[in-house]
């Protein structure tokens, strides 16, 4: 279908409110466009569309829905509107590791979308900038081991979030006491926090952590690949950045990875430390495109680089994706 009946569900949220503005800005063929969510945002004017109850939809008014709602909605509600014809792009972690469901970055694995029966997943945030930097490294060099750090903006975690960062980062300046922490389990501002989501029983690392780890492989089509990831929240509010630690199967100089990446889709170099030009959180914020810089050999382990890269959680991270999937479905008569 050329001009597909869209639904965005979660259409009032951070990442629901970005795909109804790149809906708009990339003039996606849509039919019309609808906003869902729960009866507590209903009837709130979004982007010029006015948002309406979930829980009245007639969903076989939609072709397409493209869910930032969470994982027990879209666990609820995904299967319910595929029963009811539409294909769904889903932002949650409830589709990504079922074997079933494609796990889809358009410059990375469009290919992956033809498999599809009815739900698509997008990537982690976090992952998913990596991923547009490290596919075309694999390609030409291959990749042996990856080491993730990520420093994640409050804006992951949604509007409460960014409120908190605020309120807290006002009070300390202004000598005034900081109100207990509701949102994360410690301040945020001034602060680091090692712990991005949750620890299950057992486990030193965090499901976020965990996300990275098994969709990297997932995504990579490398089930086996080494991987270990690290993830902190920060007081950014918007962008995450990340230190990322490659091995490479082949010998590969900084240089070579700089011009392999100077043409790589959705990628932009920035990359002359002596001249202060290296990816930024402030840089990457409101942008499409993944930075990377900080390009550079570890001398510690044989075929192995140092990569910074930064991108906008909010829009490639999320929405951005969300709606480059609806695209190549709409292109591959998906």
């Amino acid at each position: 279908m050329s001009q597909p009946r869209v639904a965005v569900v979660g259409g009032s949220g951070a990442v629901g409110r970005t795909i109804l503005r790149l809906l708009r800005e990339r003039s996606f063929p849509a039919a019309s466009i609808t906003a869902l969510a729960s009866s507590r945002s209903a009837g709130t004017e979004i982007e010029g569309v006015v948002v309406e109850d979930l829980e009245l939809a007639n969903l076989s008014n939609f072709d397409l829905a493209l869910f930032s709602a969470g994982s027990t909605v879209s666990a609820e509600w995904g299967p319910k509107f595929v029963e009811a014809g539409a294909v769904v792009v889903d932002n949650s972690s409830h589709w990504r590791m079922d074997p079933k469901v494609p796990l889809v970055v358009p410059e990375v694995n469009p290919e992956a979308v033809e498999g599809h029966s009815g739900i698509v997943a997008n990537p982690n945030c976090s992952t998913m900038q990596a991923m547009v930097v490290l596919k075309p490294i694999l390609d030409r060099f291959g990749l042996d081991r990856v080491i993730f750090s990520t420093y994640q903006a409050v804006s992951g975690t949604g509007v409460k979030a960014l409120a908190e960062l605020e309120s807290q980062a006002r009070a300390v300046l202004d000598g005034a006491p900081v109100e207990p922490a509701a949102v994360y389990p410690h301040q945020i501002a001034f602060n680091v926090i090692p712990q991005v989501e949750s620890f299950q029983d057992g486990d030193d690392y965090t499901t976020e952590e965990r996300k990275m780890m098994a969709e990297t492989r997932k995504i990579l089509s490398l089930p086996a690949l080494p991987v270990t990831a690290t993830c902190a929240r920060v007081p950014v509010m918007n962008g995450h950045s990340e230190s990322v630690n490659i091995q490479t199967s082949q010998e590969a100089s900084p240089d070579e990875i700089r011009a392999l990446l100077a043409n790589a889709p959705g990628v932009l170099v920035a990359d002359d430390p002596a001249a202060g030009v290296y990816p930024m959180a402030i840089d990457g914020s409101g942008r499409d495109e993944v930075l990377v810089g900080r390009i550079r050999v570890d001398q510690s382990a044989p075929r192995s680089l140092n990569l910074w890269i930064v991108g906008d959680n909010l829009r490639k991270g999320a929405a951005t994706n969300a709606v480059q999937v609806a695209e190549l479905l709409v292109q591959r008569g998906l």
